[in-house]
């Protein structure tokens, strides 16, 4: 049976009553918070590429893709606040529908956390070596620094970085409130000063035609974008620490993602109007995707000389329009800021595999704790190879789309599990209820399928590959082992040993459920 194997609510719920929090953090803290963990990262990696599916058209990309994770959150955050153990959408989807839905809940994630670690890694290749073009003069081979898909044959920078923070993970590196708060602060600072400079100097001609490949392209492009957004949930899974959450959440969620949508239309205006975006075409005028051998034959041709063409969008276009100091600032800002973003989706890929190893859904190995540094050294360092691997052979475009293709599954999840959570325990305590649940909930899952099947053919059938993979293993493996299954009931996401979340980049807030990293 498909809804079999639920993981008793009242068993999570007990072990989260023992580490409540202080309810501290109001509508503006929430605000803050979701601005910092939202802002920067997508509109650094992926302009080049919405630009070349959506030309200026990506502007309305943004939009959209805002929407739909402002009625995802807003159901997240039901689950969140009443299942406040990890903020794990497994976790939610094995209390409500099941083992089965909550292992493919999980295998999804694992395309969230590690891909987009890959593609984060990809990107701040790309700002490094333009970085070191630019500044230093010095030319390092395509082949080194750009993988198969995208002209060369192996990103090695892009590899290094993503060793690197495993090196750091293992070791036992933690992320700080603080130390977080100034990178964001770094990435606000940086993406403001480029609207600054670029606003006043647009013209408004660049914007024809708006969407050179319809509809379609928008779509395709919003599809990609949704990536600006992840880290959206960091605001859902707070609710158990937010004063009066029923006014205070959705006023932090839509607020925070209202200012980020503004902010990225602020960006891509800039980068249009100045230096335009319009699509690069093939010799027979056909449409060229993003991370292709033909998009970078094409780009050779052009001597580079289009946005869509950069691994730097945003440093490229200041260079451009006569602003180099301001780009070395921006390509600056992007090196010292993305490699803490690889951390923070590295934890939750780490998080993530311990949680399923300890629920017998995966090897127990698998969670072995280091001796001396105290980490999940396994998974960890197991995370770390195929980051670096993703990172070092598949273009940033490509990345981005695997991952947001598990996370439009895992948000799609909890979005019918709160419905189906309403139905079936009606009288539960929810600290938070969704608005308008049987209006937001559907609205939710049809702009998770929506944007989902306006994501390229092959990063659908990769994600239904992965899915088909994933099935195996369940049958052949994790159905006889789990601990649900056995009549055990673990909590093993309140383990003293587990990976702690994210934390928040805001000084007074907490990491929910955890003590503090």
């Amino acid at each position: 049976m498909i809804f079999g194997r639920v993981k008793p609510l009242d068993a999570i719920l007990a072990t989260a009553e023992k580490k409540s929090l202080h309810r501290s953090l109001g509508a503006f803290q929430l605000t803050m918070l979701g601005i910092g963990a939202v802002i920067g990262t997508g509109i650094f990696v992926l302009t080049a590429e919405a630009a070349q599916k959506a030309g200026p058209g990506m502007m309305i990309s943004f939009v959209i893709a805002g929407f739909v994770c402002a009625v995802a959150a807003l159901c997240y955050a039901e689950m969140a606040a009443m299942v406040p153990v990890s903020g794990s959408a497994y976790t939610y989807s094995y209390a409500v529908m099941g083992e089965l839905v909550a292992w493919m809940v999980g295998w999804a994630l694992i395309l969230e956390y590690a891909i987009a670690a890959g593609a984060v890694s990809v990107g701040w290749s790309g700002y490094m070596m333009g970085f070191i073009q630019h500044n230093f003069g010095i030319e390092v081979p395509l082949q080194l620094i750009r993988g198969p898909f995208d002209g060369g044959m192996i990103n090695l920078p892009a590899m290094a970085v993503a060793a690197i923070v495993t090196a750091l993970l293992v070791k036992g590196t933690k992320e700080s409130a603080s130390v977080n708060a100034v990178l964001v602060g770094i990435k606000i600072l940086a993406l403001a000063m480029f609207v600054v400079v670029t606003l006043p100097v647009l013209k408004t001609g660049q914007f024809t035609p708006f969407a050179p490949l319809g509809f379609a392209g928008i779509s395709g492009a919003a599809a990609s974008i949704f990536f600006a957004y992840v880290g959206f949930d960091a605001v859902s899974t707070a609710a158990e620490e937010t004063k009066n959450p029923q006014r205070n959440m959705p006023i932090g969620l839509i607020g925070s993602l209202a200012i980020c949508t503004i902010f990225y239309m602020l960006v891509a205006a800039g980068v249009i109007g100045t230096v335009g975006a319009q699509p690069v075409h093939g010799p027979a005028g056909e449409v060229l995707s993003p991370g292709t051998p033909a998009l970078s034959q094409a780009c050779s041709a052009l001597t580079e000389q289009a946005v869509v063409c950069s691994k730097e969008a945003l440093a490229w276009t200041l260079r451009s329009i006569g602003h180099p100091f301001l780009g070395w600032l921006v390509g600056a800002a992007a090196i010292i800021a993305l490699p803490s973003v690889i951390l923070m989706m590295m934890f939750g890929q780490t998080r993530i595999f311990f949680v399923m190893s300890r629920d017998g859904l995966l090897p127990e190995f698998f969670s072995r704790v280091h001796p001396k540094f105290h980490t999940p050294h396994v998974i960890t360092i197991l995370t770390g190879v195929f980051v670096s691997l993703f990172a070092a052979f598949f273009p940033v475009g490509l990345l981005a789309d695997v991952s947001n293709s598990g996370t439009l599954f895992a948000f799609a999840a909890v979005s019918i599990a709160v419905l189906v959570l309403r139905r079936t325990d009606p009288s539960r305590h929810r600290p938070f209820r969704t608005p308008a649940i049987m209006v937001t909930a559907p609205i939710a899952i049809a702009g998770c399928l929506y944007l989902f099947v306006s994501l390229s053919g092959p990063t659908i059938a990769l994600f239904f590959g992965w899915a088909a993979v994933g099935l195996v293993v369940y049958y052949a493996y994790s159905r006889s082992r789990s601990h649900v299954g056995r009549g055990l009931v673990d909590v093993p996401e309140a383990d003293a040993d587990a990976p702690p979340q994210p934390v928040p980049p805001i000084g007074d807030a907490h990491t929910p459920g955890y003590k503090d990293a």
